[in-house]
């Protein structure tokens, strides 16, 4: 009996949520709890990690898992390591549902960077103001260049004295974000340059062509390595993976 484990997350998790219900799949939906309030969804919910790979081989075991379908965000690594390893454990199929990273177009000036540390040391040596378009998690990285003003989008309010940079400002929003929407947020703030993580997808691009259309540079954070795993962009595919036992002959890439 077909009962899948969606690990969510991504706008991709949200239709593909959607795609299951109305196709009458059993699914659970699995979110990791980064944000107090996140989206509805069509299927029966969970919120939380599973402790780790084996916490998580043993809940496929426990509730009958039969496909594992990795939706979770591109930087969400351990998760999707953990998978891979809980996967292999237990002899369940695993797919990731993963959206193509962004290149860069003509008239972009990127600053290509592996990692969080490296972000943080490609920013200039005087103050700047800085568009951190990277979420709340990986902010510490930062605090080696405290004199720059920092502008922060986050779903969630931050609690008071959590945040980890002495010059910030918040702003709260849930994508997607047009790139006029962007361009007023950087004008209004006086933004010289933008960090982000390559996630891809349209939903958060926006920032990417406002930086276009105003000059300025990105410092663009790669996406870290994972372990080989089947994987498409299409919801589609995933249906089709479920329905046939693989992807269609023109959908392993995407």
């Amino acid at each position: 009996m077909m009962h899948v484990l969606l690990l969510g997350g991504t706008s991709g998790a949200s239709a593909l949520a959607q795609r299951l219900h109305a196709s009458g799949i059993a699914a659970l939906f699995s979110y990791a709890g980064a944000t107090r309030a996140p989206l509805a969804q069509p299927l029966p919910t969970r919120c939380g990690g599973f402790g780790g790979p084996e916490g998580l081989a043993q809940f496929i075991r426990a509730q009958g898992i039969s496909h594992v379908v990795d939706a979770t965000h591109p930087f969400a690594a351990q998760m999707s390591r953990n998978a891979c390893a809980a996967c292999a454990a237990t002899g369940t199929p695993l797919l990731a549902l993963e959206r193509a990273p962004w290149r860069p177009q003509p008239g972009d000036a990127w600053i290509e960077v592996p990692d969080m540390a490296a972000a943080a040391q490609a920013l200039p040596a005087a103050a700047a103001r800085v568009f951190l378009a990277i979420g709340r998690k990986q902010l510490a990285a930062f605090a080696a260049k405290p004199q720059h003003f920092y502008l922060l989008r986050l779903v969630d309010a931050p609690q008071p004295g959590s945040l980890p940079l002495p010059h910030t400002q918040v702003v709260l929003g849930r994508g997607p974000f047009s790139a006029e929407q962007d361009v007023q947020l950087l004008r209004a703030h006086g933004i010289g340059w933008v960090v982000a993580k390559n996630a891809g997808g349209d939903a958060t691009r926006g920032k990417l062509d406002a930086a276009r259309a105003l000059g300025l540079p990105v410092v663009m954070v790669q996406r870290p390595a994972l372990p080989e795993r089947a994987r498409t962009e299409r919801v589609e595919a995933v249906l089709h993976w479920l329905a046939h036992g693989a992807l269609p002959a023109t959908g392993a890439g995407g």
